[in-house]
């Protein structure tokens, strides 16, 4: 019996995850000389639906039309909100009756909206990572590249459904055939469960392109809550070093002082939640540990050349307009 899935898309949605599971699928199909996997796109309406790249893609079926199948993904933009008030009942329903249900990339967010993912650990692209936690403080989030659970998988990004295929494939046909499909698509190797995604690195410079152990753990320490910052000194006698040693070892390994490198983490941070939610300046400001906006815009200004407002108009003016200008991830 054949493997059938559902794509919902949303308006904005990253084409590359799309893909990304479609053409691994086909091949699996062509490989194996069977129709092991059956997948249909399907939207809220019959109305067309424009991807994040601009091109248009119509559905097989509405959100009415989702029986028989084993699984169904998610694929938005972070910022979608459901146009149609059946959906949500209609992705109950279908969870109830044992299907699979899934997201990939910002489809986490409505996901959890709908109200299927229950107690499900979720994939949550790093991009992403602080708005979610904002929206959804509730939802445990991972940044595994993909996670299961009992009727639930997500996957971080398009690099991350071309696995979630993979598994799939190899569950349905067995490794000889996953593997070929990898081979296909000069797909380096089939990553198993837990494997971390991979965070852009600062641009260093002259600096030491393997971040020190020590360091990697200051950030972990600094991370762990920006609402609240620890400071530099409080930083480097939990890690029984003196301020002074701490900041030699942030200049060698990331070109910056501690302080900086912490402010540009705030500042990612912040732009998640000013792009991705809804929430005022001042509670953003203070999800970043500023007890007040202006010196929270300041650094923000400094950080990306526009004020937190200015960054919000201009995303929410594209997306009027219909063009999302967010991550293809």
């Amino acid at each position: 019996m054949a493997t059938r899935i559902g794509f919902l898309i949303f308006p904005g949605f990253p084409m590359a995850c799309l893909t990304s599971v479609i053409e691994p699928l086909r091949a699996a199909n062509e490989i194996s000389s069977s129709a092991a996997f059956e997948w249909r796109l399907i939207a809220e309406t019959g109305d067309q639906v424009t991807s994040s790249a601009g091109i248009g893609f119509e559905p097989d079926a509405d959100i009415s039309q989702i029986q028989d199948l084993h699984y169904i993904i998610l694929l938005s933009a972070p910022s979608v909100t459901f146009r149609d008030p059946r959906t949500v009942s209609h992705l109950r329903r279908a969870a109830r009756h044992g299907v699979t249900m899934g997201a990939i990339s910002g489809g986490v967010f409505p996901l959890v909206q709908s109200g299927v993912a229950h107690n499900a650990r979720l994939s949550v692209h790093w991009c992403y990572e602080a708005a979610f936690a904002v929206a959804h403080p509730q939802i445990e989030r991972s940044d595994d590249v993909i996670e299961w659970s009992p009727g639930c998988v997500t996957a971080s990004g398009a690099a991350a459904a071309f696995e979630l295929a993979l598994t799939l494939i190899e569950t349905a046909l067995g490794a000889g055939v996953a593997q070929e499909v990898a081979c296909w698509f000069q797909h380096p190797m089939m990553r198993k469960d837990g494997v971390k995604q991979t965070l852009p690195r600062p641009d260093r410079n002259t600096a030491d392109p393997q971040q020190s152990p020590l360091v990697a753990r200051a950030v972990d320490l600094f991370a762990r809550d920006l609402a609240a910052p620890v400071p530099v000194a409080q930083i480097a006698a939990q890690l029984n070093i003196t301020p002074r040693h701490l900041e030699r070892c942030f200049k060698q390994s990331t070109g910056m002082n501690p302080s900086r490198y912490f402010r540009k983490l705030r500042m990612q941070a912040a732009r998640q939640i000013v792009l991705y939610t809804n929430d005022s300046m001042s509670d953003v400001a203070a999800s970043v540990g500023y007890a007040s906006a202006a010196p929270f815009t300041k650094h923000y200004r400094d950080a990306f050349d526009l004020s937190p407002q200015e960054d919000r108009k201009r995303i929410n003016l594209y997306r009027v307009q219909g063009n999302l200008p967010v991550p293809s991830v």
